[in-house]
């Protein structure tokens, strides 16, 4: 490390009412230099990246950039300081009805020195130029509301790294790239630090961490809980970061000789695609990996109801299944978290309803009140019971779903969807944004559900083997399946 950091903080602290977010945090970072910032999700971490953002202001503790003092009133302030930071929610990168044009170059249009009037072509030029030195490739023309969460993530990211900044502050960038993108994105932080460009690289996967940290700080209630250069003893630093031991993590694939719950013969999701066949039993967890493209959420979501097979047959429970749409596939017992829950699966938290009850109690209304009352208090008693199963951290059954981490949410959604029977569960992308302490309760919960039949969608195969009893890795030639002795070749 250089005698002198680029950016040095000095107990830093900073309270909500009577939460304390931060207590005393010392953190400094050099040019050049790739920091992993470690921490459950409610440790601190984005009260931290918000100060250094300039969103949030601390009620204790100084900071130095540079060598100068460094005291953000604004986002705008941090920003021109040279500070840039993408954040792991990225539909506030552009907004429906802009371009990915214009939402590449958004930030340069409250720039004093770009042109006054701008022409579509000039725009497009700007935009591939930002493109091309981040190393993506994104379809200009495309409309904002249209893009994946992956595709919003390469966009939010490719601004940053065209903004000529002197800290880059990554907050989950992965979690929605498949392993090539992210291969891609690591070759890209990679130039960035031989460039000098210190990183804030915030991360619940621990193969990232391992390829890139120069040195790692865990945050734990508000406090730095360790601190470690290279090499990095990462099993210290998990044990740091949620207060205990966590015993390995990879399940033990099981045989299941359940009955078979699905039963996919033949199915064309359209385009090139190959045809499927797959079958998954009761009590089997089984997992879907694969890059980003090929075909992992439009079959889940095909499984549900949101779109129609060109061919092929499926078989529920061993009668013939084709939703007609997901009301249609609830009826029939299938239930389904989505890849954007806060899309997907969230009421807004201004609405009636945005509480962790209303979450758990939303698919369920018309059989828990028939007639159109909302009598008794049904949602509050299925939300308390997932509470307790599933270790949410949330004040109580009508604790509003924004103010719960990643992780509590991602709990909540599944005790949604365990709170009446169902017979096959799908998940797609469900670790998104979830610490390693709430990813081993929600596998401890789907594993430990022998009367469903589980499968899911995830483009890192540390997931899949984490959580599975059979894996197929899904390309445009179809599904291969992964026997235990290939799973070596995941890592």
């Amino acid at each position: 490390m250089s005698a002198a950091p680029l950016l040095t903080l000095a107990g830093v602290a900073k309270t909500f009412g009577a939460t304390v977010a931060l207590q005393g945090v010392d953190l400094r970072i050099a040019a050049g230099e790739i920091l992993a910032l470690m921490g459950a999700n409610g440790a601190g971490k984005s009260t931290l990246v918000s100060i250094l953002g300039g969103a949030t202001r601390p009620d204790q503790g100084t900071m130095r950039l540079g060598g100068e003092s460094f005291a953000p009133v604004t986002p705008a302030d941090s920003r021109r300081a040279g500070i840039a930071i993408v954040h792991q929610a990225t539909d506030r990168a552009g907004c429906p009805g802009l371009t990915v044009a214009d939402a590449l170059v958004l930030d340069r249009f409250a720039d004093a020195r770009f042109p006054l009037f701008l022409s579509r072509r000039s725009v497009r030029r700007e935009a591939a130029s930002v493109l091309r030195q981040a190393g993506f490739d994104l379809q200009l023309d495309l409309d904002f509301g249209d893009l994946k969460p992956a595709e919003r993530q390469l966009l939010a990211i490719a601004r940053a790294v065209s903004a000529q900044a002197r800290l880059l502050v990554l907050d989950e960038p992965t979690a929605s790239l498949s392993s090539h993108e992210a291969g891609r994105l690591f070759d890209i932080i990679e130039d960035l630090r031989g460039r000098g460009l210190a990183i804030v690289y915030i991360s619940h996967r621990l193969g990232d961490l391992k390829r890139l940290a120069d040195r790692v700080v865990v945050l734990r209630g508000g406090r730095v809980a360790d601190a470690q250069a290279a090499p990095i003893d990462f099993e210290r630093a998990v044990t740091a970061m949620i207060g205990r031991p966590l015993a390995a993590a990879h399940a033990e694939a099981r045989a299941i000789a359940g009955d078979v719950v699905l039963d996919v013969a033949g199915l064309h999701l359209g385009g090139d695609a190959a045809p499927i066949d797959f079958q998954v039993r009761q009590g089997e967890v089984v997992a879907l990996t694969g890059p980003l493209g090929v075909g992992k959420s439009r079959l889940l979501s095909t499984l549900f109801g949101v779109h129609a097979p060109a061919a092929g047959t499926m078989r529920l429970g061993g009668r013939s299944y084709w939703p007609r749409d997901p009301a249609g596939a609830i009826a029939a017992g299938v239930a389904m978290a989505a890849e954007d829950r806060h899309r997907t699966s969230f009421v807004p938290s201004d609405w009636p309803g945005g509480t962790v009850a209303g979450t758990v109690g939303l698919p369920h209304l018309g059989r828990w009140y028939p007639h159109g009352f909302l009598v008794g208090d049904r949602e509050s008693k299925a939300a308390q019971d997932g509470i307790e199963r599933l270790n949410i951290r949330a004040s109580g059954p009508q604790a509003r779903l924004d103010t719960l981490s990643g992780g509590n949410q991602q709990k909540t959604i599944l005790a949604r969807w365990q709170a009446e029977p169902m017979r096959l569960l799908l998940l797609d992308e469900p670790f998104q944004g979830v610490d390693v302490g709430a990813r081993a309760d929600i596998v401890a919960a789907i594993r430990a559900d022998r009367g469903v039949a589980t499968l899911i969608a995830t483009s890192d195969p540390e997931e899949a083997l984490e959580v599975a009893d059979r894996i197929f890795v899904m390309d445009r030639a179809g599904l291969s399946p992964v026997t235990k002795a290939h799973h070596a070749s995941l890592r």
